[in-house]
């Protein structure tokens, strides 16, 4: 029972990491440019209205700022390449904003609630990490295994092939070939 609860969450997650790169890698170098440009305007905007603030409110600003800064670039990069590691990179991100934010409101509380706030914000964050590994390592168990399916399908197709002779049986073999990418 525990395997299978095990196997079905694995194929949810790999489904929800899979979906974003359907959408990935669509956005031109022009594009590109225009958002990096608007992230750093959104930054120091960003940045600007914490100047009127003070004390830990204007840290906590600053550090949702700075997140949100280093999300959207991560983002927008995994937008324009569409790769696995820039998706991983882009958890990461989030997780690792999310975490200081976090952090940094806890200076707030004093004694035991703020060791057990600063704790609470590092299990998230080790959460957050913990689930981009785990997609990172599912791209590539997916990789592998699509390879070895293919493989194992190339030898049934190729394997077939044997009981012809002549030109029917090299036909047949170069059939198999271009179909699983041999």
């Amino acid at each position: 029972m525990t395997k299978l609860f095990n196997l079905k969450t694995s194929l949810i997650v790999a489904a929800l990491l899979a979906a974003p790169m359907a959408q990935a890698a669509t956005m031109g170098k022009a594009d590109y440019t225009a958002a990096k440009d608007s992230i750093s305007t959104t930054y120091k905007a960003d940045k600007k209205a914490c100047d009127a603030m003070s004390g830990n409110a204007k840290d906590v600003c600053v550090q949702e700022a700075k997140g949100k800064e280093k999300v959207a670039k991560a983002e927008l990069e995994y937008s324009y390449t569409g790769k696995a590691a820039d998706q991983n990179k882009m958890l990461k991100a989030k997780a690792q904003a999310t975490y200081a934010v976090a952090k940094e409101k806890c200076d707030d509380k004093s004694g035991n609630d703020k060791d057990v706030c600063v704790k609470e914000a590092k299990a998230v964050e080790v959460s957050a990490l913990s689930n981009a590994k785990v997609g990172k390592d599912i791209d590539s168990t997916l990789a592998t295994a699509s390879k070895d399916k293919r493989d194992a399908e190339y030898k049934v197709a190729a394997e077939k092939c044997d009981a012809m002779a002549g030109d029917a049986k090299s036909s047949c073999v170069a059939t198999a070939k271009k179909q699983y990418g041999m």
